[in-house]
């Protein structure tokens, strides 16, 4: 599986060519549309349409063959095609080429124009949850960017100790077992006089964990993200004494992360931080309907745009199966709409859902049902102070 990184979609979000093209198929993992090759033929298909669009449209045929021949090599990769998940979403342009097989249920679209269409991807990176995963252990310390969807491994090797001996220098193993048994029974350990050595070892994971913790500070405040911890149990209240991280999430990921692979701690760190993003997700539904009609929500694209833009909005809604096409003069901060989409306008929920992304916002994908302002495609809830 080809997980989409931040960094990635911040790539694909800004990319600018004269021809982009983007492809969303949906995928099955298995059963008989597999053997069928269903997927295949369906991306084939869509090919097909797109050659037409652009021949019809005047491009070349030789920046048609630049965008078409990395698509028909990935048609006939018979290997490919046995390892899918639920969508895959294809990016090209003359000399580009991405494609991610992701955990998303896309409804079959193609896209033209001098930009990505990155709307189908916002699930990935808002709404059903960034957040970042620490799994620490006295042996080992792994940290993730993760979401409802995925999981990419950070490397951290020369910010934080790797293990407890490489931050206190001196064997500890022994006395973090020891630690360990004193923790699950605490009356008899002071009954035998334990307390003082108790101390002295949870003062030297105490020190790790603040070496962790500091060196983890550069990624933390930059992406502000919140931080999900796995661990043993008896760990985490010291964890949290050492953290500085404001956006520590207070459920720890129990058990050891090593009885667990990559795709593991995933989909038990959601479990354990689900209920947070669906609680933002219901908070800030129930903000805009408290704030509707005042000048902290609006549902007019004039003003939505330009604040996106901005870093304006805190929220960003869109009508999940709608779309709406236009210019925008940032010079001027003037919105154009149009009935349709043209060689000379955008999708304007895309740029806005970049730029909300972007500066840090909320973008939520909803069921015209669901929407706050059922008039418009469009809700934003602004940033306030």
């Amino acid at each position: 599986m080809s997980i989409i990184a931040q960094e990635q979609f911040e790539k694909l979000a800004n990319f600018k060519d004269e021809l982009c093209v983007s492809i969303f198929i949906p995928t099955q993992r298995g059963g008989k549309e597999v053997l069928e090759e269903q997927s295949k033929t369906h991306l084939k298909s869509k090919m097909d349409e797109i050659k037409r669009r652009l021949s019809k449209s005047g491009i070349s045929e030789e920046k048609i063959a630049q965008v078409q021949s990395p698509i028909r090599k990935l048609i006939d990769d018979r290997d490919f095609w046995r390892h899918q998940s639920d969508g895959l979403a294809i990016f090209a342009a003359p000399g580009f080429f991405e494609k991610y097989t992701v955990p998303v249920n896309f409804e079959a679209y193609e896209h033209i124009s001098n930009e990505f269409y990155i709307k189908p991807l916002v699930p990935l990176f808002s709404g059903d949850g960034r957040y970042y995963l620490l799994a620490i252990q006295v042996k080992e310390v792994s940290f993730y960017e993760a979401s409802k969807y995925s999981i990419t491994k950070i490397d951290i090797d020369d910010l934080t100790p790797s293990n407890l001996r490489e931050r206190v220098g001196f064997d500890y193993e022994e006395k973090v077992l020891q630690f360990k048994s004193s923790s699950n029974s605490q009356g008899e350990k002071n009954m035998h006089g334990h307390a003082g050595a108790d101390r002295e070892r949870k003062d030297e994971i105490l020190r790790y964990f603040r070496a962790v913790d500091e060196g983890l500070q550069p990624i933390l405040n930059k992406g502000k993200l919140p931080l999900v911890v796995s661990c043993q149990d008896y760990f985490f209240p010291i964890y949290k004494e050492a953290n500085t991280y404001n956006k520590l999430y207070e459920e720890v990921v129990p058990g050891n992360p090593s009885d667990t692979d990559k795709l593991g701690l995933q989909e038990k760190s959601w479990k354990v931080i689900e209920p947070f993003f669906e609680k933002t997700k219901k908070e800030k539904l129930k903000k805009y309907d408290e704030w509707s009609k005042t000048e902290h929500t609006s549902s007019s694209i004039h003003d939505i745009i330009p604040s996106a833009l901005e870093g304006k909005i805190d929220t960003l809604f869109l009508e999940n199966r709608e779309e709406i096409w236009g210019k925008y003069d940032q010079q001027s901060r003037k919105v154009t709409i149009d009935d349709q989409q043209t060689n000379g306008n955008m999708s304007l929920m895309n740029l806005a859902a970049k730029k909300v992304l972007e500066n840090g916002g909320n973008v939520f994908l909803i069921e015209s049902a669901f929407m706050p302002e059922k008039e418009s495609k469009m809700n934003a809830l602004f940033r306030y102070s």
